[in-house]
């Protein structure tokens, strides 16, 4: 597995990358993970095969592979029969060209936009629009030359289809949700105790702080609603490059008091803060699935979710969660109606996250490496 981001970065990718890594171990399979190395002091993963990387500027911890290496030549030791993308930038071009030399198959998956991301952390001198065609003229060629591209959604696989009609197989499977560490029976009296939120109602944002989050629709629909009940408080789980960005925005909106930021949560905690919470919301138009999503209806908790991409598709507006448009008002009214029937909508919350199972994502990721290797020696053809 090639993946741009791994530990101790966290993110949906690590997390699916982790969730899979696991259960093909369970079924017998070897897997190996080739990464970025991390930041110097920072813990190295046994097992992982680093290539050396400086840091990405323009956001923290972010790391970039860019020198020349030899290292791909492992995978020949380590008898790979598949390779396995799961990042789209400077890792997915090694493991093409790996790949090639080999003569081994790539599946890849489409995790991230990218392109959506541009205009926040572009770093070269010409325009977003320039520099998103060039990007799509590079995924092009990538997702087309894999004998498999992976899509977590359908709204995703629409788009890419869209984009690169000419791929060889295309494919929808959902990073699955762990329903070993998230699900009824947590308790979270004790995260409401500690941040004095034991009478209030909890609105809860996990991820990444960053631009393409949109966190500002949510603080502004928040002002909003602050101002019309004085029983809602809203907790940000998380960091991100865009931190201090929105800690300031929150202090100059004069909304200290009622919305914390608890910085950076280790795993073992974060099912508590699920379970301390009466709604989640999730405003990101950048998202390819919305695993939070599924962590919180796991938990039964309601989402309120932005009304685009993979989100729309993962809420059934009315039944597990609230849909809204890009709009402070939208979001306010959507988030209300939700907290004022959480209870009722937790049965069907579980039961849309009971359909996500790792094992049975697992079993068909297997299948489709069979499919690709068998691709790759050309005794199938190409599936649409």
């Amino acid at each position: 597995m090639f993946t741009d981001t791994y530990l101790p970065s966290r993110d949906g990718v690590v997390t699916s990358i982790l969730l899979t890594k696991k259960e093909l171990e369970k079924l017998g399979h070897e897997v190996f993970v080739l990464a970025p190395e991390p930041g110097k002091g920072e813990v190295r993963e046994p097992g992982v095969y680093y290539f050396r990387s400086i840091s990405f500027k323009r956001y923290a911890g972010y790391r970039i592979p860019i020198f020349p290496t030899n290292k791909c030549e492992i995978l020949k030791e380590l008898e790979v029969e598949v390779i396995h993308t799961h990042g789209l930038l400077f890792m997915a071009l090694r493991s093409m060209f790996a790949g090639r030399a080999l003569k081994l198959p790539v599946v890849v998956t489409f995790h991230t936009m990218i392109t959506d991301a541009a205009k926040y952390y572009n770093f070269t001198p010409f325009p977003d629009e320039i520099v998103q065609r060039l990007m799509w003229i590079y995924l092009k060629r990538v997702l087309q030359r894999s004998e498999v591209v992976i899509a977590p959604t359908e709204a995703i696989k629409k788009e890419l289809m869209g984009s690169a009609p000419r791929m060889r197989r295309i494919e929808v499977i959902p990073t699955g949700v762990d329903i070993s560490r998230f699900h009824l029976g947590i308790d979270g009296k004790k995260v409401r105790l500690r941040y004095g939120l034991s009478d209030k109602k909890v609105i809860l944002h996990v991820g990444r702080i960053a631009w393409e989050k949109n966190l500002d629709l949510v603080l502004k629909g928040f002002e909003m609603l602050s101002k019309q009940r004085n029983d809602v408080r809203l907790m940000i789980v998380g960091t991100g490059p865009a931190k201090e960005h929105y800690e300031k925005m929150v202090e100059e909106m004069g909304l200290k008091d009622l919305v914390t930021f608890t910085g950076f949560l280790p795993d073992d905690q974060l099912p508590e803060y699920y379970a301390a919470c009466d709604v989640l919301t999730l405003a990101s138009k950048f998202e390819t699935q919305g695993l939070v999503g599924l962590e919180a209806m796991a938990m039964g908790k309601p989402v309120v979710g932005i009304n685009f991409r993979a989100v729309a598709e993962l809420i059934e507006d009315g039944v597990n969660g609230y849909l809204f448009e890009e709009d402070p008002v939208s979001w306010m009214r959507a988030t209300e109606k939700a907290l004022d029937s959480a209870k009722e909508m937790g049965a069907k919350a579980i039961e849309c996250a009971s359909k996500f199972s790792v094992a049975d994502g697992t079993k068909r990721l297997v299948d489709l490496y069979g499919f690709a290797i068998k691709a790759k020696a050309g005794r199938v053809g190409r599936k649409d």
